[in-house]
């Protein structure tokens, strides 16, 4: 992809980005998303291949549409009530077209069968702005409107979004669809708790994409795509192949790492309001994502392919690691002594 093009593309996406979840009013929220939706699109399909062509196409329809749904409830909320401000969204109809509307953008169920398999026909750099940075406005969105919207219908999508993300992952081989349905379990976790802490989701949101951005690194400089060459990247570089088991067990939510730190905390604040069976419920259903992220780590770092000859491995790193991966890699596994500043920051 032309240098130029890609600079246009990055400042456009840091553009779209910064106008949304900085603005107050709908339209200029609108102008973000799209501006953001315009600037994928050329990162999504420069392989030229049909499948990312395909990809591209899939959520160029899925994102006009969930836009289009946005502006309209946005629209029947100003002709009720003569706010375009985005924190007074007070009509119930259009709080349900919102909710669905973000639903679509961020790939929640029902909404996610777009969300695979863009991800599948993109390339690791572009998968990773797909599971990270793209998810920021709409759940921005989400944080500012939270008060308004309907915790029943929350609350169901974010089971099911647990349920179906850890399910649909069980039988895939291709990883980058694993860690799509990943991130709609994540997604789940960060929707249940929106209602009674929206600072909680932006927390949740942060850790998960840090992790996320670790794994996708890592994957990138290995050069990782499926769980069968994933069997044969110990023999590449060793260290950070053992780097990606931890960050894999981090994005499962185990202690002492990263990723136990929001689980714990929505769990406690689940608890605290009462909701003890739906916290149940969604840290029971989380052992079905616990079961493939255990699947890639054991293809990653116990399982080796069938050697012809008897041979040491070598712990010297054959391939330069840079510092940001490396420093991903440190952070995704090593933040849980940070919780107490937690309940300051909430």
């Amino acid at each position: 992809m032309n240098p130029q093009a890609k600079l246009v593309s990055a400042i456009s996406l840091f553009m779209g980005t910064a106008i949304t979840i900085s603005s107050n009013h709908w339209m200029m929220a609108w102008t973000g998303l799209e501006v953001n939706t315009l600037a994928i699109l050329p990162l999504i399909s420069k392989s030229h291949h049909p499948r990312a062509v395909e990809a591209a196409t899939k959520y160029f329809l899925v994102q006009a549409a969930a836009s289009t749904l946005l502006l309209f409830s946005s629209t029947v909320n100003a002709w009720h009530t003569g706010q375009w401000d985005i924190t007074q969204l007070t009509h119930p109809t259009s709080c349900i077209l919102l909710t669905v509307a973000i639903s679509m953008k961020l790939g929640l169920v029902p909404f996610h069968f777009w969300f695979p398999e863009v991800l599948q026909g993109s390339s690791l750099s572009t998968s990773l702005l797909l599971a990270t940075v793209m998810k920021l406005p709409p759940t921005t969105l989400l944080f500012l409107t939270s008060p308004s919207l309907n915790p029943t219908l929350l609350s169901t999508m974010a089971i099911a979004s647990t349920a179906l993300g850890g399910w649909m992952g069980l039988n895939q081989t291709q990883i980058r669809k694993i860690l799509a349905f990943s991130s709609i379990s994540h997604l789940g976790w960060m929707t249940i708790i929106l209602i009674h802490s929206p600072k909680l989701t932006l927390i949740t949101f942060y850790l998960y994409s840090l992790t996320t951005a670790a794994i996708f690194s890592i994957l990138s400089t290995t050069n990782t795509l499926k769980l069968s060459t994933m069997m044969t990247s110990w023999t590449k570089i060793p260290s950070l192949t053992a780097m990606l088991m931890v960050a894999l067990l981090s994005l499962a939510g185990l202690p002492p790492l990263t990723g136990f730190l929001p689980k714990w905390l929505i769990i406690q604040e689940l608890t605290k309001q009462e909701l003890t069976v739906i916290a149940t419920m969604i840290a029971l259903l989380s052992l079905l994502g616990l079961f493939f992220y255990l699947r890639l780590a054991y293809c990653a770092t116990i399982t080796l392919p069938p050697n012809s000859t008897n041979h040491m491995k070598q712990w010297q790193i054959t391939k330069s690691v840079d510092i940001p991966t490396t420093l991903l890699a440190t952070l995704s596994v090593m933040l849980l002594p940070l919780s107490p500043m937690i309940p300051t920051i909430l």
